[in-house]
């Protein structure tokens, strides 16, 4: 009769152990598609053609220098913790773009031969 109660006592600790691993993998599933789903949504609504930060430059921790197209005008503006200040407004000449360099999207298997390589190379 012990022998009997302590292997169906395993057997119910196994299912146990086995149903809160799959509600653990469902609620990560869940967590995972929710802050996509908020992400894709943020992004379609922070999407706008006529506001764009150009250049940001940090002087400290909280202050920065922020170049922003806002339509057709360029503007400086200081941003430091509670406030933000317009300093000058440029235009088009006056600001040096980088020409845009084409981006060389490698697979993750490149990266990791290259880095096999080097680590075989020492």
């Amino acid at each position: 009769m012990i022998v009997a109660l302590s292997q169906s006592s395993r057997l119910e600790s196994i299912w146990q152990l086995l149903m809160v691993s799959i509600i653990f993998v469902v609620v990560l599933g869940m967590a995972y598609y929710t802050t996509k789903l908020i992400s894709k949504l943020q992004r379609k609504q922070s999407f706008n053609d006529n506001i764009e930060v150009i250049e940001t430059f940090k002087i400290t921790t909280n202050k920065y220098i922020q170049i922003v197209r806002t339509g057709n005008k360029y503007l400086v503006i200081a941003v430091a913790k509670d406030t933000i200040t317009m300093l000058s407004e440029l235009d088009k000449e006056q600001l040096n773009f980088k020409s845009e360099a084409v981006e060389q999207k490698e697979s993750f298997s490149e990266i990791f031969s290259k880095i096999k390589e080097l680590k075989l190379k020492k």
